[in-house]
């Protein structure tokens, strides 16, 4: 049971506005104008620690613009690290969770107001965001998650057993034993807010790697927290590299847990792991990951072809296409496709892809120089391909950043790889049916994808609406109807899903709480039995 004040339902954080001319535009330019390279530490036991191992982060952007230092830890400060989490775990745990919560509020208070700026431009410049999308991000979703995760570790807690007048019952919430490896992403800032942050609001320490690319901004995040009343090595920050960090962390017999977002390859390499090693631990591991996607868009013949063409420019070419839930296949009948083929080509035209720091820029840079090469060669291979039509786009450059223009293509064959396989870039694949085989095309949908998260569908007749969500029952975690399938909002949209795409446990929710607790169960007997015998 909790103790203390009793948290009330939180509200969304609302969005800051940056239009040309306000405050906030002008001190966020002042931000992105900053040409100091911040040296971001590891973190051990609330130790910065700064090594000769320092990876540089340019902005992918402008690749010649370097805009941080990781000092990377080596592989004893990684034991470290786990030692410190484990020296602590009983203290943290012991706090109780009404503490714990006020940590996570205060952290969401000062992100929203003194850190903003500041981390919404750390995001921009490494992650190559505009403030359209790094806003809802760093500025939003990361503060709803620290609410959020508040909340509902409250009512988690508040789930009790029945106790009756001759014996008390209750549930101890206790976390889990060892510390939780929590591995994050470079395209979400509040991602790894969450992904370090849920599995320590309900008592456990934490081991948290950000990617490379987001670790500026993750530090900052870091930095909130520990301003907040974090204690030192409840969360231990080490930005060390990927294969060195995951395997000193998975060779601990400590490792109680992981919390990832990633590539279905990575995480499928650690279950792997866990499992081929699961005698050596202490407790069976908890796995929770968020990984790739294939989301589909399908619309029905009786669809608004205006809402589905701005539905598709927004969802698959925002943050150039590189969110797990961003349309990368859509299903389009012949009807309503020459007009939202026209309306592809128009809107597209006038998009604008350049320096993120440019309030008409509506596209940055792709990530990085192998995900600009993978998909160069994608594009050029579909160009080449007698079965693929070029609808919009197609373009690559490197210089000065790594620039994909979004591109649209029309496939004639549906099991093309390029319905299939994930990109992770500004590329939409069309595929267009007979407005007579929409029954046929529901089940090419559902058997097309080994991914399964998230998924929209249009249509202005419920009978359709009704049977594509029956059919398509497992083919996306997250469905949306009339809607794009990006934009999840914590507390309104619990995000994850199936298949291929992880472990659908439900950021920002109770559900992915639970998952980081070993609940113990006690019974007291108040008038314990004084007869061996069996009274009949």
């Amino acid at each position: 049971m909790i103790s203390g004040p009793q948290l009330p339902f939180p509200a969304n954080e609302p969005e800051w506005s940056f239009a040309p001319g306000t405050d906030a535009a002008k001190q966020l330019q002042q931000a992105l104008a900053r040409r100091e390279i911040v040296d971001v530490p590891t973190v051990i036991g609330g130790k910065r620690l700064y090594s000769d191992d320092v990876l540089e982060v340019r902005a992918p952007h402008d690749h010649q613009r370097v805009v941080a230092r990781i000092h990377r830890p080596n592989e004893a400060q990684v034991k470290e690290a786990i030692a410190n989490a484990r020296s602590v775990s009983r203290d943290w745990a012991d706090l109780s969770l009404a503490s714990r919560c006020a940590i996570l509020h205060r952290a969401a208070e000062i992100i929203a107001t003194r850190y903003r700026v500041d981390i919404n431009a750390a995001t921009m410049l490494g992650q190559s965001k505009t403030i359209e999308e790094a806003e809802p991000d760093s500025g939003c979703e990361l503060i709803d998650f620290f609410r959020f995760n508040a909340y509902n570790a409250q009512k988690v807690h508040a789930e009790q057993p029945l106790s009756v007048p001759s014996a008390a019952n209750r549930t101890d919430w206790r976390p889990l034993e060892g510390f939780v490896y929590a591995v994050s992403p470079f395209n979400f800032t509040a991602i790894g807010g969450n992904l370090s942050t849920a599995p320590a609001v309900m008592g456990n320490t934490v081991l948290w790697k950000p990617s490379d690319k987001s670790a500026w901004a993750n530090y900052l995040c870091y930095e909130a927290l520990e301003e907040a009343g974090l204690p030192a090595g409840v969360i231990n920050f080490v930005p060390g590299e990927a294969e060195m960090t995951t395997r000193v962390a998975m060779a601990s017999q400590e490792l109680a847990g992981i919390h990832f977002t990633g590539s279905s390859a990575v995480f499928n390499s650690l279950w792997k792991q866990v499992a081929g090693n699961v005698e050596h631990y202490r407790s069976i591991p908890r796995l929770v990951g968020e990984t790739g996607g294939k989301d589909f868009v399908l619309a029905h013949a009786s669809a608004n072809a205006d809402a589905v063409s701005i539905a598709l420019v927004r969802a698959a070419f925002g943050y150039q296409g590189q969110k797990c839930s961003a349309a990368s296949r859509a299903y389009i009948p012949k009807s309503l496709w020459p007009e939202v083929s026209r309306q592809l080509r128009e809107r597209l035209a006038e998009l604008q892809v350049g320096d993120v720091a440019d309030p008409k820029t509506f596209m940055g840079a792709v990530i990085s120089e192998a995900s600009h090469a993978k998909l160069t060669n994608a594009i050029a291979a579909a160009k080449a391909d007698s079965g693929v039509e070029l609808i919009s786009g197609g373009r690559t450059w490197a210089d000065p950043g790594y620039f994909v223009e979004p591109t649209v293509f029309r496939v004639q064959d549906p099991k093309h790889l390029l319905m299939q396989e994930e990109l992770f870039g500004p590329v939409l694949a069309v595929y267009v049916y007979d407005d007579s085989a929409w029954d046929e095309t529901l089940t090419l949908i559902d058997g097309t994808s080994r991914y399964a998260l998230t998924g929209s569908i249009f249509s202005n007749e419920r009978a359709a609406l009704h049977q594509a969500e029956a059919v398509l029952n497992f083919a996306a975690g997250n469905l949306y109807l009339n809607d794009k399938p990006t934009g999840a909002m914590v507390g309104q949209q619990p995000f994850g899903g199936g298949r291929a795409s992880g472990t659908n446990d439900k950021a920002g929710s109770f559900i992915n709480l639970m998952r980081w607790s070993s609940p113990r169960v006690v019974k007291e007997n108040y008038a314990p039995v004084r007869d061996w015998k069996f009274q009949l």
